[in-house]
């Protein structure tokens, strides 16, 4: 069986593509990845579990046709009986390749819920549109991540009948409580024992709504000195470093740059997230089923997330959830969880993991995956 992706840097579909293969059946299928672009750090990883991994290095934007028939050709010579592609770019070349190579059967992953123009680009677009014209006949199945991921794109003209939802899983043997990491953690980052960490973990990228986070600070920089509490700030994620000056800026205008901790991609983040207090996803639009919030339920950390995508699913009512775009309402909902205290963000945590557990397990998930395939096949 054979896995093409757009790429492999860090995102969510290429850690969910990981973290299927981590628990692959072997004995059932012999999996490799393509990647149209380059390895990037999740195809180390993917390596690293003794699982070939093929970099076409294609150039991003729209798909040359002479990529597709050298795709076609490879897959000739390979002969996989079945190909999961994952994201729009993989969907159409691989799906038209999968044709050229004899009619292997395909099945198409979609990790995106929102195609407004004003927030992707043109090629991404031009991308989905064309996957939805062919989408009758190019692919088996196609799974989607989240709900909201099955809506858009029956709108857009997916076939709906071959669309089925099978949403990311969570790996609880890695990511769980560990109330030994909070103390190390504020060492390490020059934070005081008693003060409490929000975090936020997304690259940088205009989705993930980083100034929304930051407006949020600012409101809530008020409550904190009327009060007095000792609060941190910890960011994780691609591009998000003190070099960036488009995050960096308005950092320092609210005043609390000493707060403030931007650490980039880190390789440590079960033991980052185990520390936090509270977790946030503040993006405004385009996120599927976004994994940060499942992790940090997993490590039993409430969340507030905004309401795109699946993120008011995937919390219930372990946590909260608020407007996109609406730096009050998150501030407001920060000091909400701040003023609960440790045993009321205990309860919440707790009962977040107990909801990870029960629906998004992640060997429950690679069993739906991997039921499907031999179905398929």
């Amino acid at each position: 069986m054979i896995h093409i992706i757009t790429g492999l840097n860090t995102g969510g579909a290429e850690t969910m593509l990981y973290k299927l293969l981590t628990k692959a059946d072997r004995t059932a299928f012999y999996p490799e990845v393509i990647s149209l672009t380059s390895v990037g750090p999740i195809g180390e990883k993917i390596k690293a579990l003794g699982i070939e991994v093929q970099a076409l290095g294609m150039s991003r934007g729209v798909p040359d046709p002479r990529s597709i028939f050298r795709l076609g050709r490879l897959l000739r010579q390979k002969r996989p009986h079945l190909i999961q592609t994952w994201m729009y770019h993989a969907d159409l070349i691989g799906g038209l390749a999968a044709k050229l190579a004899g009619g292997v059967p395909v099945v198409w992953g979609i990790h995106h819920s929102n195609l407004d123009p004003g927030g992707n680009k043109r090629t991404t677009i031009w991308t989905a549109k064309a996957c939805a014209r062919f989408s009758n006949r190019l692919p088996n199945k196609i799974i989607c991540c989240s709900e909201a991921s099955k809506r858009v794109h029956a709108k857009l003209g997916y076939n709906s009948q071959k669309m089925i939802v099978i949403p990311n899983g969570f790996e609880l043997s890695s990511f769980v409580p560990d109330p030994e990491a909070k103390l190390p953690v504020r060492k390490e980052l020059n934070i005081p024992d008693d003060a409490l960490i929000i975090g936020l973990v997304a690259r940088y990228d205009p989705q993930k709504d980083h100034q929304n986070f930051i407006q949020a600070v600012s409101i809530l920089k008020d409550h904190i000195f009327r009060t007095q509490y000792k609060i941190h700030f910890m960011l994780c994620g691609e591009g998000v470093t003190w070099e960036n000056r488009k995050i960096a800026e308005p950092i320092e205008k609210t005043g609390l740059r000493q707060q403030f901790h931007l650490l980039g991609r880190r390789d440590d983040m079960p033991r980052l997230t185990a520390a936090m207090d509270i977790a946030t996803s503040s993006s405004s639009y385009g996120e599927g089923f976004p994994n940060v919030v499942g992790e940090a339920m997993a490590c039993e950390v409430p969340c507030v997330v905004t309401d795109v995508g699946d993120s008011a699913l995937i919390v219930g009512d372990t946590g909260y959830v608020v407007p996109p775009r609406d730096s009050k309402a998150l501030a407001q909902t920060w000091i909400k969880l701040i003023e609960m205290g440790h045993e009321g963000r205990k309860k919440l945590g707790t009962a977040s993991r107990k909801r990870i557990k029960e629906n998004f397990n992640l060997e429950n998930i690679v069993d739906r995956y991997e039921t499907l395939y031999k179905e398929i096949v």
